[in-house]
């Protein structure tokens, strides 16, 4: 890793104690957060040049507390003097001087953002930005970058995030306990999207965006510290690392996308696949069964299998009908009928995605076409299959799966010149 590189993880790390630090002394979640980015940005260009500080999470509160009195005293009717001084006193007056003390609320703080970011009242594009931006550390620029959007809009959304937030009258507090395990499915699946894009872009000409898949991953790691007994969040963490642990064999060195069944499998992380299946284990052991827990115990039997041919595919199809009975949604359904004609023969899998056709979650889906193709060809009808391998590369806006996808069209269409 290098110095700049270095830089950026321990501004990462920092960001939501900054942030939360500041939250608690004085409220005004939008102010706060406007000042830490300020904060990060002067940091991510002083730090390379003159080196890390001693006490760098007291440099990045100083820097902020400025901002905020530059700002208030701009404005100071509507802020009392006492907010202004509170926020240029020193770090180690605002920090518990108690060690312990001082770590119980970095951790209430960090879980709180989280909660915070992925308020219901806000729309899951503005969870996404506003959860990378303050609880990640990701500038903007960074944010509209993964999302190949001009900075502008980013900036515009996580804008009116922190007026909706301020609008709604949310508080820098923890949600009550019923509240809280609601607030929890948003925020584990607000990191399961954020993943989910960076493995597979919407959009743009790279399969996947290592800086999202690693932001979810670091997240994870940091609500598991602070939950460690809630199996979900053990089970999409060990989900993250199971299928993150195939990154560098989904892709050659040109950029071309490679399927699961044709992956050099002695390049897939075999430290994150026993990571992940240890969490996975430990978790269906010990807690209630999810739907984060069985997709993790399904990666787990793909990641522990030599090959395609070697896949249990009777345990992921039997785990794919749980999941299908707790959590049904139409993905769900599509992977089914994938393991469906592995062990009952690809005409069964066809059978079950005809009940998709009238869904309309995913009528025009692209996935929909890929793998009706994909059954299709394994059930011996070229034509078809070209077909719909061409219809499905239309849906997609990711160029390296749009190039395999037509490349598949063209190959079995081919075969019928």
């Amino acid at each position: 890793m290098t110095g700049a590189d270095q830089v950026e993880d321990l501004l990462r790390r920092l960001a939501p104690r900054v942030l939360g630090l500041l939250v608690r002394r004085h409220g005004q979640f939008d102010a706060c957060e406007d000042a830490v980015q300020e904060a990060l940005l002067a940091a991510a260009t002083q730090w390379r040049v003159e080196g890390v500080p001693t006490e760098p999470a007291g440099w990045l509160v100083t820097v902020a507390g400025r901002r905020l009195t530059d700002q208030w005293r701009s404005d100071a009717a509507r802020r009392r003097r006492e907010s202004v001084v509170a926020a240029a006193r020193p770090y180690h007056e605002l920090m518990s001087p108690d060690p312990a003390e001082e770590l119980d609320r970095h951790r209430d703080d960090t879980l709180t953002l989280l909660f915070l970011c992925c308020h219901p009242e806000i729309s899951a594009p503005s969870q996404l930005a506003l959860t990378l931006r303050a609880v990640g550390g990701l500038t903007t620029e960074q944010i509209a970058n993964a999302f190949l959007v001009p900075e502008i809009t980013m900036a515009q959304r996580i804008s009116r995030a922190k007026q909706r937030i301020r609008a709604v009258g949310a508080r820098f507090a923890m949600p009550d306990e019923q509240e809280r395990g609601e607030r929890l499915a948003v925020v584990l699946h607000v990191l399961y999207l954020i993943f989910n894009e960076g493995y597979t872009a919407t959009s743009g000409p790279d399969l996947q965006r290592v800086e999202l898949t690693t932001e979810a991953v670091r997240l994870a790691r940091e609500v598991r510290r602070l939950l460690p007994d809630q199996g979900e969040v053990a089970g999409l963490l060990a989900l993250m690392l199971l299928t993150d642990a195939r990154r560098a064999a989904r892709v050659t060195s040109t950029g071309a996308m490679v399927p699961l069944a044709e992956q050099d499998r002695s390049r897939w992380d075999r430290a994150r696949i026993a990571e992940g299946v240890e969490l996975v284990s430990r978790s269906m052991a010990t807690a209630p069964l999810g739907p984060y827990q069985l997709q993790a115990a399904i990666a787990a039997v793909h990641a522990e299998a030599a090959s395609t041919e070697d896949t249990d595919w009777r345990e992921i199809l039997v785990l794919y009908g749980i999941l299908d009975r707790i959590a049904p949604n139409p993905m769900v359904t599509l992977n089914r009928a994938v393991a469906t004609a592995m062990v009952h023969g690809p005409r069964a899998g066809l059978a079950l995605l005809d009940a998709l056709d009238g869904d309309r979650r995913v009528v025009g889906h692209h996935r929909l076409d890929a793998v009706r193709a994909h059954l299709l060809e394994l059930a011996g009808e070229p034509a078809s299959a070209a077909e719909h391998y061409r219809l499905a590369a239309r849906g997609t806006l990711n160029l390296p799966e749009r190039r395999y996808l037509e490349g598949k069209a063209a190959a079995w269409a081919g075969l019928q010149e």
